[in-house]
């Protein structure tokens, strides 16, 4: 009962700030979710087959099937909605349970970024008045400012699109890293041997397939290195530069300051206004409100801002609340434009 009245009240402090409520499909095609978040992440999907043989899925994400709604019924402009409903997704963490209850609010098709960035901020702290705790964080951070940085980086343009690309994944992007520091890709003897095996390429067939490649695209991507090559000097710099970045934390008001002082020291030509971050007050309510640069590495289509509050009751932290902006989803998801959207939930 505790739990009922609990979400009934968030619901109805959503709706509250003008959100319209709307049902979602509990089962999605099974293709949308695996080209958008790669075959990788079919393992932790409950799928099975129509009997029309297409690939049906149990949504384990209540913002893909949002945004799928909005996709597929053609829906133009700005709408203001929000959703309860279950998520289904398998975990390797036994202990964990693959059932999420979940309550989201959105804000799709409007081109107000920063206003609407705040409504969602705001609304998400209006519905934790329901919830009882001691105290808490808001952690806030933004994505873009990564991606401003990558772009301004003296490394090859074929290595931002990695770093960019793999920035989600937390392991691998450190194994790339590790190789800008270490410049294992272009020593010497390596480079060597990679320019024998170009020439030998050269001779043959360039549509014969090389480990699920054709000739042609392998004898692409080397010219790609020869016409854009990366120093061992710039890649040690770099990878610096990158961990220095990641490691930025500080209560909000100082945000802007200490990016722009990290900017300043490494020759980087960005400036960040304090006018850009959704809040400026280090204490909201209960919450202290932190800033973290290397916060927002959960989903692969966070695009801008994000946050998640978690609270502490009864000696225990826990993350009650999360959630962002992701302006590329729906186009992802095979819109011919970019729809603005940005949302949150709560985990209940």
């Amino acid at each position: 009962m505790k739990s009922k009245n609990l979400s009934e009240n968030i619901l109805r402090s959503v709706k509250s700030k003008g959100f319209k409520y709307i049902d979602l499909p509990s089962v999605i095609e099974a293709d949308h979710i695996v080209q958008r978040s790669g075959e990788n992440f079919r393992k932790f999907i409950f799928s099975f087959i129509d009997q029309n043989g297409s690939e049906l899925c149990l949504r384990p994400d209540l913002t893909i099937a949002s945004c799928l709604r909005y996709l597929e019924n053609n829906l133009k402009g700005k709408e203001k909605i929000f959703y309860s409903g279950q998520a289904y997704r398998k975990s390797q963490n036994k202990k964990d349970s693959i059932i999420r209850n979940q309550i989201g609010f959105e804000i799709l098709g409007s081109k107000d970024e920063k206003n609407d960035d705040k409504e969602i901020i705001n609304t998400s702290l209006k519905s934790l008045q329901n919830l009882k705790y001691s105290s808490g964080t808001l952690t806030i951070g933004n994505v873009e400012i990564f991606k401003l940085l990558i772009s301004k980086l003296e490394i090859p343009a074929r290595w931002k699109l990695r770093l960019l690309r793999h920035f989600w994944r937390d392991e691998y992007f450190n194994d790339l890293l590790k190789r800008l520091e270490t410049n294992a890709d272009i020593d010497p003897t390596v480079v060597a041997v990679d320019k024998k095996k170009y020439l030998d390429l050269l001779k043959q067939d360039p549509t014969t397939m090389i480990a699920g490649r054709s000739i042609g695209e392998i004898l692409k991507r080397f010219n790609t290195k020869i016409k854009d090559p990366r120093t061992a000097s710039k890649g040690k710099k770099v990878s610096k530069i990158i961990r220095s970045f990641l490691k930025i934390k500080c209560p909000i008001n100082n945000a802007a300051k200490e990016l722009n002082k990290f900017f300043k020291k490494n020759k980087i030509n960005l400036v960040v206004d304090q006018k850009y971050f959704p809040i400026s007050n280090n204490k909201v309510s209960k919450l202290n409100v932190m800033f973290s640069t290397s916060f927002g590495r959960q989903l692969e289509y966070y695009t801008g801002m994000v946050f998640k509050i978690d609270i502490k009751s009864n000696s225990k932290m826990t993350n009650c609340c999360s959630g962002g902006r992701y302006d590329g989803l729906i186009s992802d998801l095979g819109s011919q434009k970019i729809i603005p959207a940005v949302g949150a939930a709560f985990n209940l």
